[in-house]
């Protein structure tokens, strides 16, 4: 059942025998409350003056007077506190009666009574009703008990009123933690998310989207380091764009820009997930090929050249391509510069050309 089809008392866990307890703790016997009613027309034909009496007092004090604020809430005020007089002497102070004294309670904290005000405004009522019954009750060991029981009642009254203030602090103090903890995840979250992104992107190269130089230097070396260990092909290619320089120079930076995002967007679609493709510096790149033979990778980098060609007639590639030796203890680095020299060979050669 959700919280707002419950009652206070629902809410709160009070059942009858928590009711019954609460009222032995004060000493509150049935038989004693029951003599209340007895009062209760007496209490009826003095109301009015007394709930005046009461609302003059309070309003004389400035921080009540601005929380009533204006005449219609005074009026609801007023409705109210002649049904909590009425009430205390009403003979029943089963469920309904504890759900409206855990109600006041919910009422005083939403509109902002700090407790200190609250019970000067319940020694002001108490003594406005132990003035009536003082008034009327002659037989003085009946007048001390009945002020005995009404002060008892009312003490009982304040502790349901403040388990209920205190209830809703300890729920505004649960939902700002728990919206604390949420705000806090998601902080979490992003934090880790922007970390990711950054660290990514430190290992990117920010044209391209291809890994830069330094990161596929890592991997390449874990590689060649797998690649050795269990006896599998690794390719090398090294490659770059034909006097790229006059792109730049008669077509400008944007169109020289646009040629190297077109080799990234290619290599990126066309190549495996275990591929590293990489952008080594200006318009030279690198592809690291694992499990693949020199063979298989001829036929990926003439792929590359159709397409490319196809996009810009005008230009070409050229390639060096070698395969690492799994017998050898050249590092990476070594053989990267091995692919590099396979590619000036190629570039003697009219048009995009593969060297290995």
């Amino acid at each position: 059942m959700r919280r707002t089809e419950q009652t206070l008392v629902e809410q709160m866990q009070i059942n009858d025998v928590e009711i019954q307890h609460r009222m032995n703790l004060l000493g509150l016997s049935s038989q004693c409350l029951a003599s209340l009613i007895n009062y209760k027309p007496l209490i009826e034909s003095a109301i009015e003056k007394m709930v005046d009496e009461f609302y003059k007092k309070q309003t004389e004090v400035d921080e009540i007077s601005l929380l009533i604020g204006d005449a219609d809430t005074l009026t609801r005020l007023r409705d109210a506190q002649r049904q909590y007089i009425i009430d205390l002497f009403c003979g029943c102070y089963e469920n309904d009666y504890v759900n409206n004294r855990l109600r006041i309670g919910m009422v005083h904290k939403r509109i902002g009574v700090e407790p200190k005000l609250y019970l000067s405004a319940v020694c002001t009522l108490k003594e406005l009703i132990f003035d009536v019954l003082r008034n009327t009750i002659k037989d003085h060991a009946e007048l001390n008990q009945t002020l005995t029981i009404i002060d008892k009642l009312i003490y009982f009254d304040t502790t349901l009123v403040f388990d209920t203030y205190i209830a809703s602090l300890v729920g505004e103090i649960e939902n700002a933690k728990r919206r604390t903890e949420v705000y806090a995840k998601g902080l979490e979250e992003k934090v880790a998310q922007r970390t990711h992104e950054l660290e990514k992107l430190a290992k990117l190269d920010p044209l391209t989207n291809l890994y830069n130089r330094r990161e596929m230097q890592e991997l390449f070396q874990r590689e060649l380091a797998r690649a050795r260990r269990q006896k599998l092909p690794l390719t090398i290619v090294y490659f770059d764009l034909d006097n790229f320089k006059s792109v730049n120079d008669t077509q400008g930076h944007l169109k020289g820009d646009e040629v190297l995002k077109f080799i990234g967007k290619y290599l990126k679609k066309n190549t495996r997930e275990i591929d590293i493709a990489c952008r080594y510096g200006g318009d030279e790149f690198c592809l690291i090929m694992p499990d693949c033979d020199v063979e298989n990778t001829i036929a990926i980098c003439n792929k590359l050249i159709v397409a490319f060609e196809a996009k810009y007639p005008a230009l070409h590639l050229s390639f060096g391509i070698i395969s690492a030796p799994l017998d050898s203890t050249a590092g990476a680095e070594e053989l990267i510069n091995r692919a590099d020299r396979k590619m000036y060979e190629a570039k003697k050669h009219q048009g995009s050309h593969i060297i290995h």
